[in-house]
């Protein structure tokens, strides 16, 4: 329920927090007061409409926060959940609504956008005055309010449930088919495609290994003819290798002779023998590594220009050519084994179908049925409320060739004023004042379901008094049993009935502006301001004494 609301700079409200209680409030005021600027100010909390002419006079923003003392399953906290949003023990939305039109929307403290804030507000509050249509002349609305009544939620959602199921399984059939339906098209051109790709037969990183192997062959052929040279400068026919070691035999057969002179040239000989070996045996292990056949590299190339042009013909780098040959095939295989899978959706889209119109049916029965008790329900509330020659009806026509995820039942309240007129939709045919006293009827008989913890009547007595106003305030009573009732109204015998009195009045704020206050009042002042709705500008001590009589009727 709301248990505080605060307003600042609104119009010509500059400061003012209001507390409030389970049951019956009423505010009351003289016209042009301000109780229009409080219900405005509220809704904007609330995710209302923004205007930059909110704002009061002379001020740059003005500011509204409402806060709300909620049980834990409440709608809202899932909702919070939903967008990451902090879950207090209060609820608290604020709206900050700047001169220039642009507002602010916050919720326990946390930025959000005003559309989140309004599908909280949704949930918490309902706002209904003579031309409030919100919950009239949608059918939607009028359809869940009759499952709240029937109890019949969770059907609803099951309804809602296998509609989604069979919705998917549809799609996934007419997706299946499409799939078939556009690979057979392509049949000729997908064997062709699969047949080539699995004779290339290309491997990941086979463009690469090649293109670099090619590349290596085409190198040795550049340099393996000044690698034979130089084998033969140092190995072959060329070689100093023979001179040299009979010059070292000479040598060292004249060591003896004079080693000072000779074991030095031999020691430098050996390491040339030695060195031109080594030389002779790298350029060796070069010669073979150079070698290749050269039909290899025809073949090499072959193979790689083969592989760039599957790769160009099907628009893909060449690394994917496997997955290209792998979802040819996969379609191709979709053709051929299309008919057993698409038998089996077709099978499994019957069955949600049949159990989703098992499960709408019940409901649809519970619905019809719930239709009547409805009806009989307001029926017995109107008249008191000066509605008695009227007629309510719940209206619910079934199509099932019309599925939808609310089954299909289109359910909405029709009303017939007088007899022997036509009943139509309530929105249509009900005047102002009548659709209110229907509204509340219907609010009554649906306060602890489908309805918000608050609810706010804005002046739905308008143009009735006597009995009639003595019966929409005894209703408003029973209302506030159940759920928060807030009522903006001029007629004493509703005041009456209420746990708290608020008085909203103009004062002046200074010598050149007023400002709008409101006032709790209690025992005495309450009497005053009743006998003042009784009476008028001048209060008299009848209409005081018709005030004590009401009060007294009320507690």
């Amino acid at each position: 329920m709301l248990v505080q609301l605060a307003i600042r700079d609104i119009v010509l409200i500059d400061r003012l927090v209001l507390d409030f209680a389970p049951g019956l409030s009423v505010l009351t005021g003289e016209t042009g007061a301000g109780k229009s600027i409080l219900l405005d100010a509220f809704a904007l909390a609330l995710g209302g409409r923004g205007d930059g002419s909110l704002v009061r006079h002379g001020e740059t923003q003005g500011q509204v926060t409402a806060v709300f003392s909620l049980p834990g399953d409440h709608p809202a906290r899932a909702l919070l959940v939903e967008n990451d949003l902090p879950d207090e023990a209060d609820l608290i939305l604020r709206r900050v609504q700047f001169a220039d039109g642009r507002t602010r929307a916050l919720v326990n403290d946390q930025a959000v956008s005003v559309q989140v804030l309004r599908r909280i507000g949704e949930t918490l509050v309902e706002i209904h005055g003579q031309h409030d249509d919100r919950a009239m002349t949608d059918p939607s609305a009028h359809r869940a309010l009759l499952d709240a009544f029937a109890g019949a939620e969770d059907a609803a959602a099951d309804v809602a449930a296998r509609h989604a199921e069979l919705k998917a399984a549809r799609e996934e059939l007419d997706a299946l088919r499409a799939r078939i339906e556009a690979a057979a098209k392509e049949a000729d051109f997908l064997r062709h495609a699969v047949g080539e790709l699995d004779k290339l037969a290309v491997e990941t990183g086979e463009e690469e290994a090649l293109a670099a192997r090619r590349q290596a062959m085409q190198n040795a052929q550049k340099v393996v003819a000044e690698i034979h040279e130089a084998h033969e400068m140092v190995a072959g026919g060329g070689s100093p290798l023979t001179a040299l070691s009979a010059a070292l035999r000479r040598l060292e057969r004249r060591a003896a002779q004079a080693p000072e002179l000779i074991e030095p040239s031999v020691a430098a000989l050996s390491a040339a023998i030695d060195a031109l070996d080594v030389a002779g045996s790298t350029l060796d292990e070069a010669l073979r590594a150079a070698e290749f056949d050269p039909h290899e590299l025809e073949r090499i190339e072959e193979r790689l220009f083969a592989i760039r042009a599957a790769a160009r013909k099907y628009d893909v780098a060449a690394d994917d050519l496997p997955a290209v040959a792998a979802r040819f095939a996969d379609d191709l295989a979709s053709i051929d084994a299309g008919e057993a899978r698409l038998g089996a959706l077709e099978k499994a889209v019957a069955d949600k179908e049949t159990l989703f119109v098992v499960a709408a049916r019940a409901l649809s029965e519970r619905r019809q049925a719930a239709a009547l008790r409805l009806a009989e329900a307001v029926q017995s509330e109107l008249p008191p409320l000066k509605l008695e020659r009227a007629r309510f009806i719940v209206d619910v026509a079934s199509d099932p060739a019309l599925r939808g995820p609310d089954g299909f039942d289109r359910v909405e309240f029709h009303v017939q004023t007088n007899p022997g007129t036509k009943p139509g939709p309530m929105m249509k045919v009900a005047s102002g004042g009548e659709l209110s006293r229907f509204m509340l009827a219907l609010k009554v008989r649906l306060a602890d379901r489908g309805s918000a913890p608050t609810l706010v009547f804005d002046e739905i007595d308008t143009g009735v008094g006597g009995a009639v106003a003595d019966a929409i305030g005894a209703r408003l009573a029973r209302l506030a049993e159940r759920v928060q009732v807030l009522s903006v109204t001029h007629a004493p015998q509703v005041a009456a009935k209420a746990g708290r009195h608020y008085l909203i009045a103009k004062e002046a704020a200074d010598a050149e502006r007023v400002a709008t206050r409101v006032a709790a009042l209690e025992s005495e002042r309450r009497r005053e301001e009743i006998a003042r709705m009784l009476s008028g500008a001048v209060i008299t001590e009848e209409a005081r004494a018709a005030a004590d009589r009401l009060l007294a009727g009320a507690s």
